[in-house]
């Protein structure tokens, strides 16, 4: 392996939870048409794809304008309510600290519209960590497409090798994959551990990244 000098992270099901106040957003908006309330595990299989993916799966008939407005009110809302009941996951804010001093950048790379991104991470106080970071507007592709993470790279100037990208679903090791960079897969996200099955390693916990290869490599 060559010497890590990016980190690239998902955001929702790798470094926060969201699942809760994505939820309270979806069952606003289903509510307004009437349609009956859903849990937790119903919208964890929505969630991956963006905003208006999610929408339009929630809303399942529903006709394209009404989409739209659904829409707008999901991310006001999502916006307004967006670290109600967010958190990070056990470990996260040590974890970052301890992988900041490393040295290297450490980047979100996210299919949630930026100025989301950028909303949670500073309310839960993660924004400080990171050098920048990217949602599904930063690009004209999103995950699983590599494009977003081959963009990355080029920002940087830092050859695929050099890079590890780290998330919950096969968006991410998807991207990650089809870019060249190292992938770990995030067993206690939101995605079917199957869809880890391509990554290059895989943790259960956030604090376990410290424990891999490239992470005592760049130490030493």
């Amino acid at each position: 392996m060559d010497c890590i000098r990016l980190l690239i992270f998902d955001l929702d099901g790798t470094l926060i939870d969201s699942l809760p106040d994505l939820t309270d957003a979806t069952n606003l908006i289903r509510g307004k048409f009437g349609l009956p309330q859903i849990g937790i595990p119903d919208v964890r299989k929505l969630v991956g794809q963006g905003a208006r993916n999610l929408v339009e799966r929630a809303l399942p008939g529903v006709a394209e304008p009404e989409v739209e407005r659904a829409l707008e009110d999901f991310l006001a809302y999502n916006l307004a309510h967006i670290a109600d009941k967010t958190r990070p996951y056990p470990g996260v804010a040590e974890t970052l600290g301890e992988l900041g001093g490393l040295g290297i950048p450490m980047v979100v790379l996210s299919n949630k519209n930026v100025a989301l991104c950028r909303e949670v991470l500073a309310k839960l106080g993660l924004e400080r960590h990171f050098t920048d970071i990217f949602g599904a507007d930063s690009f004209p592709y999103r995950k699983p497409s590599p494009e977003p993470v081959l963009a990355v790279l080029n920002e940087f100037g830092i050859a695929a090798r050099q890079c590890v990208m780290v998330g919950d679903s096969v968006n991410d090791i998807a991207a990650g994959g089809g870019a060249g960079v190292w992938t770990v897969g995030c067993s206690y996200g939101y995605g079917d551990q199957s869809e880890l099955d391509a990554a290059t390693y895989r943790v259960s916990e956030f604090p376990g990244l410290l424990q891999l290869p490239f992470v005592r490599k760049i130490d030493e």
